[in-house]
């Protein structure tokens, strides 16, 4: 198909991440492809008289400097060290477009609740805030306007509260942004960080697991809570990797459980495979949502084999960070990258899947990627997909490719 100017994929040119898996591309694609499992590790005062896995940046985070020192807090130091790895490609785009033609869009779900938990406490036992608390670190709309001030850009600014699909769908408010005309290129991503008030909520739904998770395993009995960020500059202009295709829909089917049948999920994928313009046999790998919770891992069993069959490759990387939230989106579509950019991944290994190898018989057959399984050709074009589902069923869908596909 010929795609109009308006509809010609976007460029992703640099991308900045930290994860469980490490600081940095390096890091976190040599952790990635190896199925490091040192990511989740056992914490046991984030809930008490339980002790959990979780996936943590055990890495020192560095204060924000003094001009950004408002803004202080876990969640946006992590986006800060994404950041790092993508200021210059973004200084040189401001001096090309200029700085009020890039837009930030970022996206979350925490915030910077672990240290509203800190204060609150301090208000119990002393009688008065801290002094170096504000309220708003737990803004929604707080990481937008830091990472805008960090990068000196005076574009549209705002961030995506969707939970487990925020930082996915920001990539579907930039395309449109830049497609209307409105801006020319645009910083996206997301962050997440640990705090009890997230690990509680999750553990009152019954939803976190006694152990490591185990996606699609008959043995799964929840997720692991884990934190990151990830960072990105989209331009129109092409690049190695690029934005294909984008899957956005709501099915609303409950607050908290996604409809069993997948249908919602399905109609996502489909959505980004059309605006794509490819086939379901063009694409070489899914990133699959992945939670290890019953509900989920079922539904999405379904809708893959639905659209796809069994024969694609697929896997969680939820195994190695844990659930990252709202940064889940972000952190994910940072591994669709790093896959299909030949310098960080040149022999062209694909995301394994962690778990115990014990298949759900009752739900429809995947192909779970094994460790050192690789793309049958490392310097081909390919597309891959990545899969975002959320509370409320807001369902999302990436396609990013790489060469000449069409």
């Amino acid at each position: 198909m010929t795609l109009q100017s308006s509809e010609l994929p976007l460029g992703i040119p640099a991308i900045g991440v930290a994860t469980p898996l490490g600081i940095g591309k390096s890091a976190n694609a040599a952790a990635l492809f190896a199925g490091s499992a040192a990511g989740l590790s056992p914490r046991d005062d984030l809930l008490p008289g339980r002790s959990l896995h979780v996936g943590m940046v055990t890495q020192d985070l560095a204060p924000l400097p003094a001009a950004l020192a408002p803004w202080d807090c876990r969640n946006n130091r992590l986006m800060m060290v994404a950041l790092q790895e993508i200021a210059d490609d973004v200084r040189l785009t401001a001096q090309r477009y200029g700085r009020h033609r890039i837009a930030v869009i970022m996206g979350t779900s925490t915030g910077g609740i672990a240290e509203g938990e800190v204060a609150f406490a301090a208000y119990q036992r002393d009688g008065r805030w801290p002094n170096d608390f504000h309220y708003r670190h737990q803004e929604a709309g707080s990481l937008g306007r830091f990472v805008s001030a960090a990068l000196d850009l005076t574009g549209p600014a705002y961030t995506v509260v969707t939970a487990c699909s925020s930082s996915g769908k920001v990539f579907a408010s930039a395309r449109r942004l830049i497609r209307a005309g409105v801006i020319d290129a645009a910083v996206v991503g997301g962050a997440d960080t640990l705090c009890r008030m997230t690990v509680g909520g999750f553990s009152a739904l019954e939803a976190v697991s006694a152990g490591r998770c185990n996606p699609f395993s008959a043995h799964r009995d929840g997720i692991n809570i884990g934190e990151a960020a990830a960072a990105f500059l989209v331009t129109r202009d092409a690049a190695p990797v690029e934005l294909r295709g984008v899957g956005e829909g709501s099915d609303a089917h409950h607050i908290s459980a996604p409809d069993p049948e997948g249908h919602g999920a399905a109609a996502v994928m489909r959505l980004a495979l059309a605006d794509a313009g490819v086939a379901p046999d063009d694409v070489a790998y899914i990133n699959l949502h992945g939670t290890g919770t019953a509900l989920n891992d079922a539904m999405e069993s379904k809708a893959v084999q639905a659209v796809f069959g069994d024969g694609i490759a697929c896997s969680s990387t939820k195994g190695m960070t844990g659930h990252t939230l709202g940064a889940a989106g972000a952190c994910e579509a940072a591994f669709l990258w790093l896959s299909l950019q030949p310098d960080w991944n040149p022999q062209g290994y694909l995301p394994p899947h962690l778990w115990d190898g014990v298949a759900d018989p009752t739900l429809p057959r995947l192909t779970l990627v094994d460790p050192g399984t690789r793309l049958r050709d490392p310097d081909a074009p390919a597309a891959m997909i990545s899969n975002s589902f959320a509370f409320g069923g807001s369902n999302l869908a990436l396609l990013f490719a790489r060469g000449g596909l069409s």
